[in-house]
């Protein structure tokens, strides 16, 4: 098909830009980036070409969400029937936040490799997890129990740290970590309506009788995905409308990686044997700049 003009805001130029290795290589080539006026651009690495590149699916930090979700809608409707065999993975954005138990129904038809999901806490930007997961609903639950009991040890932990802060304006800020993170153990042990976004592999057809449902916002093929180890996704989120942004956090703002215990990587298989690796940051409950809310985390199941 023809690629979209990678010019055009939304494009999957736009919106997919692999990241170089080292360095080096990117203030070899900064003044030509500059000169023509191109950011983010393709940098072969040094050594192992696979090492360090990265494939992004999704609306970037500050990009517009009407136009995302035409883009995808448009490559969606060119992609052409066929292909190859295991089907083409593609990023799907729900209308809401669901609960595990209505997972199932919604990806009918389409293999799913991982789920996306955020405590939707009032006021607060809240982690954002990518849970492996090809049975539905039990790998879900099972992740987010997982995700609950880190959750636990991130809370006693800030807590702990609180008492031990002098500083006022510190402790304050503990405290809050500690609240956040309580906060989101208590709605992922209670299997809240959590997940807004899927990573699925399917036939193109496919993809397109799934956007088609109601309560998909968006289906956003990925045809240039082979590792989901190399990928970084950022769906909209459902309450989000005109830009992807950092939701309102209210009160103190949490400390970033002040805690005693790193999220793990997950260590499940996807559809077609990709494995699920560490593709993203790591834990935190304040916003990552690779991601347009929150941090992003690949959790075991």
């Amino acid at each position: 098909m023809t690629s979209p003009d990678p010019g055009r805001p939304g494009s999957r130029a736009a919106r997919r830009r692999p990241r170089a290795l080292t360095v080096a290589a990117l203030l070899s080539v900064a003044a030509v980036l500059v000169a023509a006026g191109w950011v983010g651009r393709h940098d072969r690495p040094v050594g192992d070409r696979t090492v360090g590149e990265v494939t992004r699916v999704g609306v970037p930090p500050g990009g517009s969400i009407p136009d995302y979700l035409r883009a995808a809608a448009a490559e969606l409707t060119a992609l052409p029937s066929g292909g190859s065999p295991s089907g083409t993975y593609a990023l799907v954005s729900f209308a809401d936040y669901l609960a595990p138990d209505r997972l199932a129904d919604a990806l009918t038809g389409v293999a799913v490799a991982e789920v996306v999901v955020r405590a939707p806490l009032p006021g607060r930007q809240t982690e954002i997890v990518r849970l492996s997961a090809q049975r539905l609903p039990q790998d879900v639950v099972a992740g987010m129990a997982g995700v609950a009991g880190r959750k636990d040890r991130e809370a006693a932990d800030q807590r702990a740290r609180a008492a031990a802060a002098d500083d006022a304006e510190l402790r304050r800020a503990y405290e809050t970590g500690a609240l956040v993170a309580a906060g989101e153990a208590a709605a992922y042990r209670a299997g809240c309506a959590c997940a807004y976004a899927a990573v699925v592999r399917a036939a193109p057809d496919a993809l397109r009788a799934l956007a088609a449902r109601p309560g998909v916002r968006a289906v956003d093929p990925a045809p240039e995905l082979r590792r989901l180890d190399r990928a970084v996704v950022t769906p909209p989120l459902p309450e989000q409308r005109d830009v992807a942004r950092p939701p309102a956090d209210a009160g103190p703002t949490p400390l970033v990686g002040e805690t005693s215990e790193a999220a793990p990587t997950a260590t499940g298989s996807s559809p077609n044997v990709d494995r699920v690796g560490p593709a993203a940051a790591p834990s935190g409950v304040a916003t990552s700049p690779d991601a347009s809310v929150g941090s992003q985390t690949v959790v075991e199941k």
